[in-house]
């Protein structure tokens, strides 16, 4: 992060565009007005665990398990190679997520995670578009695209996940980046039932900074409203959109009081029982 301690300050969008405003009381008056549930994701990356056993996998979801359970919905994204083991391991509460899947449901694709079989094996979820699967695997909106359609077709929730890096946001450039990624997806979606968005804006993930509430908010209510003008407004208001970008137990609370924010997509901090169920309480 080059040193810097406050996040990038840039207008994002026409403020005018804003679907709600941010304030202290939005928490309550969203949960009093919308029917959207909140929903934490904890994306646990190539971890396991604490660790790197199995030992560590049962470790954490045994704790996860034993945790009070938070009102929301929530979701963890365990590395491939224990999906199974998570599957058969977590509480009912506890939604078992893939990290990635392919856009096809078999062949000659080494390395791939088939999301046929995922469903096949229990698993209804997968984040897909994640931004360390774009900057680090190369993977483009078009393939995206094509991964959002084929799990349409087969009923497999999907998390695409969006967002900007630093120096777009500081030329103020945030939707300009996040359109095509918001095209994307609804270019490959009939049924918005099966997608949730995850905002993550990729200077804030893994970095230690993250957006201010003010910003976050800014930004959830720009995508609410971008997909209100271009696919609907019964869409836009049933949509639920995480934010993500180091979310830890010790801002969660704040972030949760935007009105468009409704719900979290965790990393490092979901690697730790007691953090990830007080972030998960944050909308309780």
């Amino acid at each position: 992060a080059g040193g810097q301690t406050n996040p990038p300050t840039s207008p994002i969008y026409s403020p005018t565009m804003m679907a709600s405003r941010t304030s202290r009381s939005a928490k309550s008056l969203k949960r009093f007005f919308s029917t959207r549930t909140p929903i934490v994701g904890g994306n646990w990356k190539l971890n396991a665990g604490n660790g790197m056993t199995t030992a560590t996998i049962d470790e954490l979801v045994k704790d996860l398990n034993d945790s009070k359970t938070p009102s929301c919905e929530m979701f963890i994204c365990p590395p491939t190679l224990y999906l199974e083991r998570v599957q058969n391991s977590a509480a009912s509460h506890l939604a078992v997520c893939a990290q990635n899947i392919y856009s096809e449901p078999k062949g000659a694709f080494t390395g791939e995670t088939s999301g046929d079989m995922l469903l096949d094996m229990g698993i209804k979820w997968s984040l897909i578009g994640h931004s360390e699967r774009r900057d680090v695997f190369g993977e483009s909106d078009e393939l995206l695209g094509a991964k959002i359609a084929h799990a349409q077709s087969i009923g497999l929730n999907v998390v695409p996940c969006i967002g900007e890096h630093k120096e777009e946001r500081e030329a103020g450039k945030t939707m300009d980046v996040l359109i095509p990624q918001l095209q994307a997806i609804s270019n490959n979606v009939s049924d918005w039932s099966k997608i949730v968005i995850a905002y993550e804006p990729v200077w804030a993930i893994g970095t230690g900074l993250t957006a201010s509430p003010e910003q976050a908010q800014e930004t959830h209510a720009n995508i609410r409203t971008w997909v209100s003008q271009n696919v609907s407004a019964e869409v836009a208001d049933n949509l639920r959109i995480q934010y993500g970008g180091s979310v830890k137990d010790s801002n969660s609370a704040a972030l949760a009081g935007g009105a468009d924010i409704d719900g979290f997509l965790v990393g490092g901090a979901s690697l730790k029982a007691p953090a990830f169920i007080s972030i998960c309480s944050a909308f309780d």
